[in-house]
């Protein structure tokens, strides 16, 4: 069986559930955000420096398969649904990383290759967010969803941080560190 089904050459695409809808429809633009997330922190996973962020990567990255797989269907049959655990692990890794960093004020994101990896997927994570909601309006999105890509934007800007604080490198405005 090919990928190319030629299926989705007039516009339209399948939900994971068989229903065809619009590829512009705000459920599709949900789990593409989604996908594009899941992209951008497997090309991280090649530049962080830190095992333990890696191996959250990687946490995240099979984590993201339920949310899309939610997102990408009507029909909640056979699907492994998020759970609170899902979310706390995020939650729990936020505040780690938090007691190592400690921040004291506003950074300059960006100051090693692996922090703005990191900061280009916290971004994107925002953005689907914003996509999750706008769907949210439409159907009824399991509420551990919105939590889970809110915090784990946060994950993602504590963990660039820490990989700038890794290398001495976490800068605020004119060029101040921010510890």
């Amino acid at each position: 069986m090919s990928i190319s089904t030629k299926g989705g050459d007039k516009g339209m695409t399948s939900l994971w559930s068989g229903e065809r809808v619009w590829k512009d429809d705000t459920r599709v633009d949900s789990y593409g955000t989604l996908d594009e997330l899941d992209a951008h922190l497997g090309e991280a996973k090649h530049y962080v420096k830190i095992e333990k962020i890696r191996d959250i990567i990687e946490v995240v990255q099979n984590t993201l398969m339920k949310v899309m797989g939610e997102l990408a269907a009507l029909s909640k049959e056979y699907l492994i649904p998020l759970s609170q655990e899902d979310v706390d692990f995020l939650t729990e890794n936020v505040h780690y990383f938090e007691d190592l960093v400690q921040l004291k004020g506003f950074v300059i994101p960006g100051n090693t290759i692996q922090s703005a990896k990191l900061d280009i997927c916290r971004t994107i994570a925002r953005r689907a967010e914003r996509r999750i909601i706008s769907l949210q309006r439409e159907h009824e999105i399991d509420p551990l969803i919105l939590q889970y890509v809110n915090r784990l934007s946060d994950l993602c800007f504590i963990m660039a941080r820490m990989e700038e604080k890794n290398e001495g490198k976490i800068r605020c405005k004119q060029d101040k560190v921010c510890l």
